[in-house]
């Protein structure tokens, strides 16, 4: 986990929360969570939890080709309840 992207000579409307990065012949796929981002959206420690999990979701499916609802059949929508 990193605790911001970097967004240097980039300008974007919204901060990423997590980065994906495929394999490379130097090293393994790797998923990057940025913590400021996430911690900053999340309203409550039940929202946190959420935020992370359907980021990670949301970042092996880019990996891997598998739809999120395959990887999470019962994943959660609402983020801040």
């Amino acid at each position: 986990m990193e605790d911001v992207p970097d967004v240097t000579g980039q300008w974007s409307t919204r901060v990423p929360l997590a980065a994906a990065q495929e394999a490379t012949s130097g090293g393994p796929a790797r998923i990057v969570i940025y913590r400021r981002p996430v911690e900053h959206r999340a309203t409550t420690r039940r929202s946190l939890r959420r935020l992370v999990h359907s980021t990670l979701v949301e970042q092996v499916a880019a990996l891997t080709g598998i739809t999120v609802e395959q990887l999470d059949p019962e994943g959660e929508t609402d983020l801040d309840d």
